[in-house]
């Protein structure tokens, strides 16, 4: 009911407002009353859903599962340089939620893909593979292409993490054991390869960059070579003298060094970058610090006099004389440089100690190594400024030979460089080649996947006992819900709650004449001591009750709210309940659409109504007999073009007069009050109206509508009468009443039967 009509009854002085809040609640045994009435329902939904379950079950294809398992080391190793592993959990957790990623990215199921389709066509064995075996609208030549699988193995291989260890799973199903363990193998090994890929990254940069600074010093080397000798050739000097020689020497190993540490420099600076990189995004102030700190005067004085120790003691360590003993000078130039690096090491700690303080494992580590290659960083710039200046010294001794001399040692000088530069830069590229070749990544894969012998899915026990579960509750729930937004009206309490006056209730009865759920049987009659028959003088008595002896004879309208509601029952039995009370009573069919009284009584419907109507007729030629006494009926007669206005005419009315003088009660059975005007004209015409509802049929809107016509014509509403109400229903005390009068009934007809 919508609001509105809430506030009217409830304005309403004789309004029961707990009443209206309960009648509509069920018990505990009303619930289990409604699921026995709809137990049919219960045993259909769950047997399906179990049934399914079951084929489902026998019928689903057979799942395998292999698993690799993969280990994840170091992540916090920078690739330049090894490192400590990190205990921070939180930052090994993220490093392998990202690894997993990498895992299933496309581009990684791309390369598998391609493995699979290489395994596939080198097979002799088709039958082994199922997802990369193509299917007739798909792929080519047998098999499915690269994209298409590696699609495909999005939601076939599955990545997780071991908890709380540093192994991730990778596993893979397929309808074929063989297959599913050769995907999670591929998978695991194209990982490990792009695993070490990405850790070679920085080191196979450094490598390049050193065998191309290698392949250049040779060219150079070369091209030096070939001048010094056409030099030679013009100039007919073929070498210097000892003097010059030794100056030459020098000058040829201070330019190696300073080459030599030009690139050690520029490697320098690339490692340097790597690590402010990954430090910014760890913590920003901390660069800027370490930064700051690592620039301080006393650092910088340290890290001049450190190079120019060493720069003197490397020219010192080149002299080749025999007359010269330099042992002792190379000890005291190790000696103090030692000093100074104890210095610069206690003064480095110091920086370091500050930077550790308040910062996680992954971070101090990273810090560190930025702090020791600034340091080093700066060191060999410092270096470098020494080697060049020390170069200037020698370069002015050198230009005092004559300038034959002078020319050749220039020619020499630079070639003795280069020969010593490219020596140097190929054992740092070998070096750096092993480096890269060394590294293995922190990937291992620690359990090849195998053949499964039995399958992962679908586990059929557990399927059926799922579907042994699921049929009853969505059976239950299917009749709550049903029950729950159903809007019919179904019980006696839902027409008192709208504080709708209520006559009685008519139980469910199936008879042969039944058409569109319509019962056409002459009850009454064929059952006199059945509880439904009782029913109908239960309404006789009632409406009896609105009557006086000088009121009496009255005209009765009975009508529904829609077709198929039962109204022409009620109005059949009705009449025949009167008449056994020995009062004269006439049933006039006045549905003029679709008249039903002529079937009930297995007669002709015309000559009836309309045909008297017309004149085509006499009174006495429409009022037929039955074999009851007192109850006499017309039908409907031929079916007009305007019913209402045969209803509305003063012909009509005229009827309704001359046939009152004949009959003590005339119950009029008209057309539905919702669906055409007819009703609401002749409730305008009778004594007092009957409105039939039927239960589980008849819309609560529709109820309340055909109950508000009424009031607004003004007509006299006796009440309502529950047609077709199924005791059973779900509301307890209804089949209780009705199961007692029913065995009392039956026992008394026994009784009669054996006297």
């Amino acid at each position: 009911m919508n609001n509105n009509g809430f506030n009217n009854q409830r304005e309403n002085p004789n309004f029961n407002i707990e009443k209206y809040l309960l009648a509509g609640t069920k018990s505990f045994k009303d619930y289990i009353l409604l699921f026995r009435n709809n137990l049919k329902y219960i045993i259909l939904i769950s047997s399906l859903i179990i049934i399914i379950a079951i084929v489902y079950a026998f019928l689903a294809k057979n799942i395998y599962k292999s698993t690799a398992s993969v280990r994840l080391t170091n992540p916090n190793k920078n690739i330049l340089e090894k490192g400590r592993e990190s205990s921070d959990n939180s930052y090994l957790d993220r490093y392998i939620i990202g690894e997993m990623e990498v895992i299933n990215n496309y581009a990684t199921r791309e390369k598998v893909a391609h493995v699979l389709i290489d395994s596939f066509k080198s097979s002799n064995s088709k039958n082994l593979f199922s997802l990369v075996k193509a299917k007739k609208d798909e792929g080519t030549n047998g098999y499915k292409t690269v994209g298409q699988l590696a699609g495909l193995l999005d939601g076939v291989i599955q990545v997780e993490q071991r908890q709380g260890t540093d192994i991730i799973e990778i596993s893979a199903e397929s309808p074929s054991p063989y297959e599913a363990a050769l995907i999670a193998n591929c998978t695991a090994n194209e990982y490990q390869k792009i695993n070490i890929v990405n850790s070679r990254d920085k080191l196979t940069k450094i490598r390049k960059f050193l065998e191309q600074q290698a392949n250049e010093k040779l060219a150079e080397l070369k091209g030096t070579e070939d001048t010094l000798t056409k030099f030679q050739e013009k100039a007919g000097i073929v070498s210097l003298d000892l003097q010059s020689s030794g100056l030459l020497s020098q000058l040829s190993t201070l330019d190696a060094q300073i080459e030599a540490t030009k690139v050690e420099l520029a490697t320098s600076n690339e490692v340097l970058k790597q690590y402010k990189f990954f430090l910014k995004k760890q913590n920003p102030q901390l660069v800027e610090y370490l930064e700051s700190q690592t620039s301080q005067a006393y650092i910088n004085a340290l890290q001049q006099q450190l190079a120019e120790l060493q720069v003197n003691r490397d020219i010192a360590a080149s002299i080749k004389s025999p007359s010269l003993d330099i042992s002792s000078k190379v000890k005291d130039y190790d000696q103090r440089i030692a000093e100074l690096k104890q210095k610069l090491n206690s003064t480095i700690g110091t920086i370091k100690a500050d930077a550790f303080s308040g910062n996680p494992e992954q971070v101090r580590d990273l810090a560190q190594k930025l702090i020791e290659e600034e340091i080093k960083n700066s060191t060999l710039s410092v270096k470098l400024e020494q080697l060049e200046s020390a170069t200037r010294k020698y370069e002015g001794g050198l230009r005092r030979l004559p300038k034959t001399s002078t020319e050749l040692s220039q020619f020499q000088r630079e070639r003795e460089s280069l020969q010593q530069m490219f020596l140097q830069l190929n054992e740092k590229y070998q070096e750096a080649l092993i480096n890269e070749l060394s590294e293995s990544g922190n990937a291992s894969i620690i359990g090849p996947a195998s053949i499964p012998d039995r399958p992962a899915k679908p586990n059929r026990l557990f399927i059926i006992i799922i579907g042994l579960i699921l049929g009853p509750i969505i059976s239950f729930s299917f009749i709550l819900i049903k029950d729950h937004f159903d809007d019919t009206v179904k019980t006696p309490e839902d027409i008192e709650k709208e504080e709708i006056n209520f006559l009685t209730w008519v139980p469910h009865y199936e008879t042969k004449g039944q058409e569109n759920g319509t019962r056409l049987g002459f009850v009454i009659l064929e059952e006199q001591n059945s509880p439904i028959s009782e029913s109908f003088r239960t309404i006789k008595a009632r409406i009896q009750h609105f009557w006086t002896d000088s009121d009496f004879p009255k005209i009765i309208l009975v009508t529904s709210p829609a077709e198929s509601e039962g109204k022409s029952f009620i109005a059949l039995n009705l009449a025949g309940s009167f008449a056994q009370s020995n009062i004269r009573t006439l049933l006039v069919d006045c549905d003029l659409r679709r008249p039903t009284v002529h079937t009930s009584l297995g007669v002709e419907k015309k000559p009836g109504l309309t045909d008297y109507l017309y004149r085509k007729v006499k009174l006495k030629d429409i009022i037929r007999g039955t074999k009851t006494n007192n109850l006499s009926f017309i039908t409907s007669g031929s079916i007009p073009s305007n019913p209402a206005e045969v209803l509305d005419s003063k012909f009509f009315k005229n009827f309704l007069q001359e046939i009152k003088t004949s009959f003590d009660v005339i119950i009029l059975d008209s057309a539905p009050i919702i669906a055409v005007i007819d009703a609401e004209i002749l409730s305008k015409l009778v004594d007092g109206t009957i409105l039939v509802l039927s239960a589980d049929r008849t819309l609560h809107r529709l109820m309340t509508d055909s109950v508000n016509v009424l009031k607004r014509n003004k007509a006299n509403f006796y009440g309502t009468v529950l047609n077709n109400f199924k005791y059973k229903s779900g509301y307890g005390y209804y089949y209780k009443y009705y199961y007692g009068y029913s065995n009392s009934s039956i026992h008394k007809r026994k009784k009669v039967r054996g006297s």
